[in-house]
């Protein structure tokens, strides 16, 4: 009997992962960390709840409603809106008030996802786009952790901004800071909980290394040469602030990340030298969202100059 073969187009070797299964781990990978700063919210946990579901929803909501009313294929049920929800939560104070993911979901969602083509097409991460909308809008409403459960009636700063300031006796230790003992955004207050994360991020070759480990290890080696007013703390510095939540979770983006091996090392070594500098000598205390943005914006570029050669290809003159 002649055996039967199936004719089709190239790709003829295909993965079994899809978009949905993609974010589907990345959303279980973010829940540790998610879990715990709303544990750390202390009176405020309720409100944590709150903006936590009303960022997925709306993100999810505005990604229907612009679909729906452009007439294009409705693509909610991929979780890649429902990703940006929860990371824009994890970037937000506990105290934020309920309208500020609304207001943070529709710029990430409308201005800088679907505006330019929808999921594949944008150039900045959503995410960090509508932290950084929010940050610049209301500064005072995103940096404020009044109520948090180790909010301190002294100093009321993170550990990066005591750093900032030159504080010489730090409020939290760097135990503190790798268990969530400290106060910040609901995504950034455990290291522990988001190199968890990482890890099944890892193991499941959803992301590769060369992003959060360069990312991570040039930041510790230039905390540890250049030091603060207060001295030289790098441990403390990459178990602090949103390090490792942009290093495992948003640097490592699909879309905004370079796809070649060399342009992903050359990727995360900017992230990391420009969250250095803007951590020691820039006007907020954490660089994490602004050096990976505008990392995002040089990613054409450094695909470009980055690309393996083709076999048999002759060099121009």
């Amino acid at each position: 009997m002649a055996k039967t073969f199936t004719v089709s187009s190239t790709p003829h070797v295909r993965s079994k992962e899809s978009i949905n299964s993609i974010m589907r781990d990345v959303f279980i990978a973010l829940l540790p960390a998610t879990v715990v700063g709303i544990i750390n919210s202390g009176a405020l946990m309720p409100n944590a709840i709150v903006i936590t579901l009303v960022s997925i929803f709306a993100c999810i909501f505005f990604e229907f409603m612009w679909q729906k009313l452009r007439h294009e294929k409705i693509t909610i049920s991929d979780m890649s809106a429902a990703v940006t929800g929860l990371l824009l939560a994890m970037n937000m104070p506990a105290s934020a008030p309920v309208w500020m993911p609304i207001v943070g979901a529709g710029f990430a969602i409308l201005i800088c996802k679907q505006l330019f083509g929808g999921l594949g097409q944008n150039f900045i991460n959503p995410a960090l786009a509508g932290r950084a909308f929010l940050l610049a809008s209301y500064p005072t409403l995103m940096t404020n952790w009044a109520g948090t459960k180790f909010y301190d009636a002294v100093s009321a700063a993170t550990p990066l901004a005591q750093l900032k300031t030159g504080v010489s006796a730090m409020t939290y230790t760097t135990m503190d800071a790798f268990l969530g003992r400290v106060p910040g955004a609901l995504g950034e207050v455990c290291a522990l909980a988001l190199i968890i994360g990482g890890v099944y991020l890892l193991v499941k070759k959803i992301i590769s290394w060369r992003i959060p480990v360069i990312y991570i290890v040039v930041v510790f080696v230039l905390t540890a040469a250049l030091g603060r007013t207060g001295g030289r703390v790098p441990v403390y510095e990459i178990c602090s602030g949103g390090l490792m939540l942009g290093a495992f979770f948003m640097a490592t983006d699909y879309v905004t990340s370079p796809v070649t091996p060399k342009g992903q090392m050359l990727f995360a070594v900017g992230c990391g030298v420009l969250t250095a500098f803007i951590r020691k000598w820039g006007g907020y205390p954490e660089g994490v969202s602004y050096s990976i943005l505008i990392m995002n914006l040089l990613v054409p570029l450094i695909d470009k100059n980055t690309r393996p050669k083709i076999f048999g290809e002759v060099k121009k003159a």
